[in-house]
């Protein structure tokens, strides 16, 4: 019995990978839950293991993208014991049917197989020179590629004019100037993924700032006890995914996506927060975010980089989000417009808190300051609901005794 090892499904936006390396190579054994190979995507990267022992035959190379559902590998749970017996048997039968005939005729025109015959002519090979490895010494496909590449390789060194030592130097200069490498396969997708975003929805950004003096001065009366009492800091993070939960419900279309002609509108409160690592950025998500305490949400949120840090994150805590935050104030970032995260209608972007000088009641004071920014698909969402959306958040941050305060 042979089963067939499948890219299996990694997300609602995902529609492929790429095999960044297989921990197993062709031919040899694998044992149930054996890692196979580490798939990446622009989310994240995972090991797909072996759903029964036996012998692995691998159909993708290393770095090579693959789609959802694409058959990359074959375990066959009787290849190892069966293999030989098979030869065996194989042999006999192989060689006695015709023993007269010359090894020349074996290979002629009539026992070629169109596509052998058509590799043979293109490439202007004797098929007498070629050793058949299949029933009966026939000439296969493989064999006449083999002798076509080995044929290749044989002549490149006699031909020094196709040495591209001068192309290759224009590319790297020997003075060091210019470093040149490929980029990862989680680069690239992370990359296609952006410019899709961009083709595919009609992405629009609004902006607002609010004044961060009262988070900072209810943050710092109950950081003490909250730390004493959950073991875990109080950040700002939680107070901006409360406010935005809020803001979510006085402005359901972003807390929906578009689907073809339809719109779907969720009615529950997914919220993926941002997370930064060497490898690229993630986005882990907080389930439920509308029901959990702020002890809650520091305790995910703390959990979820500590895990993408470690490149331990599952996919399944990347998927199905809702709505995005993200904060590239924490890099020193003053002012961005942030992508959607697909299929997502819109993304929340928060930034550097600074101060500045600003009119209150008619008086200019210093307060800490922080711009947001929302940028939102405008095929479901209008300017004044985005607006609208921005104006709540601000409420929230500024009077955060509006939100549902539990520490």
């Amino acid at each position: 019995m042979s089963v067939q090892v499948k890219i299996p499904a990694v997300g609602e936006s995902i529609a492929s990978g790429v095999v960044s390396v297989w921990h197993k190579k062709n031919g040899e054994r694998v044992s149930k839950g054996e890692p196979l190979f580490t798939l990446e995507t622009d989310k994240v990267s995972t090991e797909i293991v072996a759903e029964i022992d036996g012998v692995l035959e691998t159909k993708a190379a290393e770095g090579q993208e693959v789609k959802i559902g694409e058959i990359v590998a074959v375990i066959n749970d009787s290849a190892s014991g069966a293999g030989p017996a098979v030869e065996e048997k194989e042999k006999p039968e192989a060689t006695p049917p015709e023993p007269a005939r010359p090894q020349k005729e074996s290979k002629d025109s009539e026992v070629l197989s169109p596509a052998v015959r058509r590799i043979i002519d293109e490439e202007k090979l004797d098929p007498a020179t070629i050793s058949g490895s299949g029933k009966g010494g026939r000439i296969t496909k493989g064999d006449a590629l083999a002798a076509s590449q080995k044929r290749e390789a044989k002549a490149a060194p006699v031909e020094p004019a196709e040495i591209i030592e001068p192309e290759l130097s224009r590319e790297q200069p020997s003075d060091g100037r210019v470093t040149r490498k490929r980029m990862s396969p989680l680069r690239r997708k992370i990359a296609q993924q952006l410019v899709m975003a961009q083709q595919t929805a009609a992405i629009l950004t609004t902006f607002n700032e609010c004044d961060m003096s009262e988070v900072q001065s209810l943050r710092a009366h109950a950081q003490e006890a909250f730390t004493k009492k959950h073991g875990i800091k109080l950040g700002f993070m939680s107070f901006f995914v409360k406010a935005a939960v809020a803001a979510l419900k006085t402005v359901p279309p972003l807390n929906g996506r578009i689907e073809g002609d339809d719109f779907v509108q969720n009615n529950f409160y997914d919220i993926g927060v941002a997370v930064g690592t060497e490898r690229g950025l993630v986005v882990p998500v907080v389930r439920d975010a509308d029901k959990k305490s702020f002890a809650d949400l520091e305790r995910d949120i703390a959990d979820f980089a500590k895990k993408a840090r470690e490149g331990k994150l599952k996919i399944e805590e990347l998927q199905g989000g809702t709505f995005t935050i993200s904060n590239g104030g924490v890099y020193g970032s003053l002012l961005s417009t942030p992508i959607l995260n697909p299929p997502q209608s819109g993304i929340l972007g928060m930034h550097k808190i600074m101060e500045r000088p600003i009119a209150v009641n008619g008086a200019v004071v210093v307060r800490p300051m922080m711009y947001l920014a929302l940028s939102y698909d405008h095929r479901a969402v209008d300017g004044k609901e985005a607006v609208a959306f921005l104006v709540k958040v601000k409420e929230g941050i500024e009077k955060p005794n509006t939100l549902p305060i539990d520490f």
